[in-house]
């Protein structure tokens, strides 16, 4: 695992500018250390080592961002930028981000903080910073136009506010959102209490991410920032699976997950082997009559869900999308159904013009996972990983819940895959099949009065040619 924290000293403010309300002195003194991150891996926890105190959340294939202490303001650094994204090991895209990623680092504060974040632009075009969810002044809310002008190429402004609540929240720009959002600029922000709250338990285990979608093209690095809906690549803070990492915890942890949704459609998340209950919103902590368990909640574009659960049951468990198809890759949505089609003739016909010709799919799409096709550069297949009884089938939006009695508490290495109790494993049966109990034969059973039966019908099937086909 990569070193989180390369520091590039940065003296002075060496021509950015400044525009904000009510900065002090103090503040335009110099930009606070720029610190980047580049390694796809999940960062540990950052202990917070001045300011109120807090249980620290882990971002899932991310980390979060330093800050220093200025005069009881806690100061932040963003920069955006292009950067490379290795959505999984085979694959990166060229997208744009903070601070050497996409998503940005997670940025933690405690409810009643006062926090001056920097944000500096070094995009090819103008950008703002929305602070979604927040409390602040108008003037802080980051819409370019409406409530600040524009932060131009090479300008950094400064956004100062009071984190006035708990909860989960999200950073985005508020400046040509379809090209930005879609090239990938957005981050986590989470505000702690800074008192025991009544709505808020305190859990061993914190994760947060990120949904978002991109197009892709198999051979291509850059997103379509013009696509609205078929999108390929469905990701959790730009990474797909097996990408993803797991989510490790402790035999009877309380775990929290938050996730953010700034894709373009709803996301129902959905775990295996336990019941969650929603906790929170990005409109705050959910009241404990409000809430019931689930294991499955619709997230909508724009919203967070914060959901909590007791990790009692040993294993590894699936935790994913429960939309299908945002469980595949780049190669499973320009594919056609080939389902019951016999094209054995026709395939042996192109086999003899192009060699590595491969059918696709006529008995359905598992067998699509285990061919070692070749593909186009920096792609993936649709649907790939291997776990410990063969291949996993999956893609996008999935990864996997590991509960482990012997797990330590504040480690988060993955312990590899789960050892099964003997006689805890489906198994094939190989013992003799007897003949189902069937009703006694009735001549008259099925035919009306003055009418035969049905003779057996074969059914013929016949492709259309084109759209059209007749």
């Amino acid at each position: 695992m990569n070193n989180r924290r390369n520091f590039f000293k940065m003296a002075g403010i060496a021509g950015g500018a400044l525009a904000a309300a009510s900065v002090s002195k103090v503040a335009l003194a110099g930009l606070p250390e720029e610190v980047t991150q580049v390694s796809p891996d999940t960062m540990p926890p950052l202990q917070p080592k001045n300011g109120r105190p807090y249980n620290p959340v882990v971002t899932l294939n991310g980390w979060t961002l330093p800050w220093r202490m200025n005069n009881g303001v806690k100061e932040f650094h963003l920069v955006a930028e292009p950067v490379v994204r290795e959505m999984a090991p085979g694959m990166k895209a060229h997208l744009w981000g903070y601070n050497g990623q996409s998503p940005g680092p997670t940025i933690e504060v405690v409810e009643g903080d006062r926090v001056r974040i920097f944000v500096t632009n070094r995009l090819p075009e103008h950008t703002s910073m929305h602070w979604h969810g927040q409390r602040l002044p108008n003037g802080m809310d980051g819409v370019s136009g409406l409530t600040q002008p524009s932060i131009q190429p090479g300008k950094t402004f400064v956004y100062e506010f009071v984190a006035r609540r708990p909860g989960t929240f999200m950073y985005h720009p508020h400046a040509d959102e379809m090209t930005q959002m879609a090239m990938g600029m957005m981050g986590s922000w989470v505000t702690h209490p800074k008192n025991k709250h009544p709505q808020i338990d305190e859990v061993d285990r914190d994760f947060i991410f990120l949904l978002s979608a991109y197009d892709i093209e198999p051979g291509a690095f850059k997103p379509n920032i013009m696509t609205m809906t078929e999108f390929n690549l469905w990701t959790w803070n730009s990474r797909v699976f097996p990408g993803i990492d797991t989510l490790n915890v402790r035999k009877n942890d309380r775990v929290r997950i938050r996730v953010g949704n700034l894709t373009m459609t709803n996301h129902p998340i959905h775990i295996h082997g336990h019941e969650f209950t929603v906790t929170g919103t990005d409109g705050g902590p959910m009241p404990r009559t409000a809430r019931w368990p689930e294991v499955t909640t619709d997230i909508a574009v724009g919203q967070m869900r914060q959901v909590e659960f007791v990790a009692d049951e040993e294993g590894d468990w699936s935790f994913h999308c429960h939309k299908s198809h945002h469980t595949m890759n780049a190669m499973g949505h320009t594919v056609p159904t080939m389902i019951g089609v016999d094209h054995k003739d026709v395939a042996d016909k192109i086999s003899k013009l192009v060699p590595s010709y491969m059918t696709m799919g006529d008995k359905g799409m598992a067998d699509m996972g285990a061919m070692e096709m070749p593909l186009p550069d920096n792609t993936l297949p649709m649907m790939t990983g291997e776990g410990p009884f063969g291949g996993l089938e999956m893609g996008g939006m999935f990864s996997v819940v590991k509960v482990r009695k012997d797990q330590k508490p504040g480690d988060y290495k993955d312990p590899g895959w789960f050892r099964h109790p003997k006689g805890t494993v489906a198994y094939e049966y190989d013992g003799p099949v007897a003949d189902a109990p069937r009703q006694p034969a009735d001549p008259h059973a099925g035919v009306r009065q003055g009418t035969h039966a049905a003779p057996e019908v074969e059914v013929q099937v016949r492709k259309p040619q084109g759209h059209g086909g007749h």
